[in-house]
């Protein structure tokens, strides 16, 4: 099937490759079917693209490549909502706000996009320690990377 996104104009996905978000993402809790699309780049940068609405799409990052000691727990209630039967089968993103120079660009781990690769459900989770983990973490450089 054919999808026309915000930021690659017309791709071709797989029904396979749909994701379902049953309680949609903040802001637009009406759109569930999504699908993560790479993104032509040396950086772990995907663009999470609405297969309903064009106009609705994040680009997402690893972001485990920017911060390597992130880490958090998913409630009992969000591995229900994921149906999540093992950890090997959940992936992690967070939501990227990109400026004019990347490196002035900015990482949600607050609310990270968590996906049961598996069943295919996603959820945006927003961590009880809001303390921990910043709403706009700078993206700067790779860490280990030599830019």
């Amino acid at each position: 099937m054919k999808i026309d996104t915000k930021f690659l104009g017309e791709v071709e996905i797989k029904d396979e490759e749909i994701l379902t978000f049953e309680y949609g993402l903040p802001g637009f809790p009406d759109i569930q079917k999504f699908v993560l699309l790479s993104l032509e780049a040396d950086l772990p940068l995907a663009l999470l693209q609405s297969t309903e609405q064009k106009e609705i799409g994040f680009v997402v990052a690893y972001p485990f490549a920017f911060k390597p000691d992130y880490a958090f727990d998913i409630s009992e209630e969000d591995t229900e909502d994921l149906k999540v039967e093992k950890e090997e089968e959940v992936i992690a993103y967070s939501i990227v706000t990109l400026k004019d120079s990347f490196q002035d660009s900015t990482i949600n781990l607050l609310a990270p996009i968590v996906i049961n690769t598996n069943k295919k459900q996603g959820k945006q989770i927003v961590l009880q320690d809001s303390v921990k983990y910043p709403l706009r973490h700078p993206i700067r450089v790779l860490e280990g990377s030599a830019k």
